[in-house]
C-alpha cells in the first residue's frame, strides 16, 4: 500500500473513481452520510419530551408518524435524537481501538522477539476471551456513562485492529527500502514515524470504518441489557425501554421495530463502506477483481 504522504494526485483520483465504481461504497457512503445529515439537524429541531398521558403508546398516526412512547413522547422525533448519541460512541471508540491496536501491532511488529511475543501473548489472550460477556461484565462493574461504555468497548475489541497491524507493520518492515534507511542511519522512531506508520495508514483507515460499525452495536447491546447511559437518549437505550415497559406484550410494534431498524441500518452503512474501501485500498484484492 502507498505510504500517506506518497499519495498523488493521480492516485487519489484512481481511489475517488474506484469509489465510485463500487455500489457497495456508494450505497454505504449514502447511508452515513444520510445518518449525519439527520445528526446535524438535531441541533435545529428541538426535542420535546414532555409526557402525553392521553398518547401513551399510542400507535402511529399522521401526528406521530411513528407512534409513540411509553409516555406519550413521539418515536420518530426520539430516533432523530437518539442517532448522534449512537454515532459519537462509535467514532469515538474506533478513534481510542485505532490508537491502542496500532501503537500495539507496531511495537510488536517492527521490534519483534521478547517484546513481540509478549504483546502478542495479551492480544491473543484478549482474543480468546467471549467479547460479549466481558463486556457485560466490565460494563456491570464500571458506573453507567457515555465514558464507560467507550472504555469498555475499547478494551475488548483492540486486539483485532493490533493484530492487523502487527501483519501489516512486519510486511512492510521486510521490504528493502527499510533495511537501506536503516544502513545510512536512520533511528527507529524515524522510521516509524516516516515509513511504518503511513504504510499502515489505509488498511487502518478501513478497519475503523469497520470498528465504528461493531461499536455502534455493542454499545447498543449493553444499553439494551440496562448497562449503557440512561442520561443519554441512544438507539439502544430506546429498546431498553421499549421492553423494560412491556411494549413487546402490549404489541406496540412501532416502539421496537423502527429504533432496531435504526441500528442495523446505521450498522450495514458502516460496513458496506468499510468492506468495500478495504477491498479498494488493498491492491491484491483489486488484481483479482473483488471490487
Amino acid at each position: 500500500m502507498l505510504p500517506l504522504k506518497r499519495i498523488s494526485l493521480r492516485s487519489l483520483t484512481s481511489y475517488i473513481d474506484l469509489i465510485k465504481s463500487s455500489k457497495r461504497a456508494i450505497l454505504g457512503l449514502g447511508i452515513i452520510c444520510f445518518y449525519l445529515i439527520l445528526t446535524i439537524l438535531t441541533s435545529f429541531i428541538p426535542y420535546d419530551a414532555t409526557p402525553d398521558p392521553e398518547c401513551i403508546l399510542a400507535p402511529p398516526s399522521w401526528k406521530h408518524p411513528l407512534g409513540t412512547n411509553e409516555v406519550g413522547v413521539d418515536v420518530l422525533q426520539s430516533i432523530i435524537h437518539a442517532i448522534p448519541t449512537s454515532l459519537k460512541i462509535g467514532l469515538f471508540c474506533a478513534l481510542v481501538i485505532a490508537s491502542i491496536g496500532t501503537t500495539v501491532g507496531i511495537i510488536a511488529g517492527y521490534f519483534g522477539g521478547v517484546v513481540d511475543e509478549i504483546l502478542s501473548a495479551v492480544t491473543d489472550i484478549m482474543m480468546v476471551l467471549p467479547p460479549l460477556p466481558l463486556m457485560i461484565v466490565l460494563a456491570a462493574i464500571l458506573k453507567p456513562s457515555m465514558q464507560n461504555v467507550i472504555i469498555v468497548i475499547s478494551l475488548v475489541t483492540w486486539p483485532g485492529t493490533a493484530r492487523l497491524i502487527r501483519a501489516q507493520t512486519i510486511s512492510v518492515k521486510e521490504r528493502p527500502f527499510i533495511e537501506r534507511i536503516k544502513i545510512i542511519g536512520a533511528g527507529n522512531l524515524y522510521i516509524l514515524r516516516k515509513h511504518i506508520l503511513p504504510n499502515v495508514t489505509s488498511v487502518l483507515f478501513a478497519n475503523m470504518i469497520l470498528t465504528t460499525a461493531y461499536a455502534i452495536l455493542s454499545e447498543s447491546v449493553l444499553s439494551f441489557f440496562g448497562l449503557g447511559d440512561p442520561t443519554q437518549l441512544s438507539l439502544g437505550t430506546m429498546l431498553f425501554y421499549a421492553f423494560s415497559t412491556g411494549a413487546l406484550s402490549a404489541g406496540a410494534y412501532w416502539y421496537i421495530i423502527p429504533p432496531g431498524l435504526a441500528i442495523s441500518i446505521c450498522i450495514l452503512g458502516f460496513t458496506l463502506l468499510g468492506n468495500a474501501m478495504d477491498e479498494i485500498l488493498n491492491p491484491r484484492l483489486r488484481e483479482h477483481g473483488v471490487v
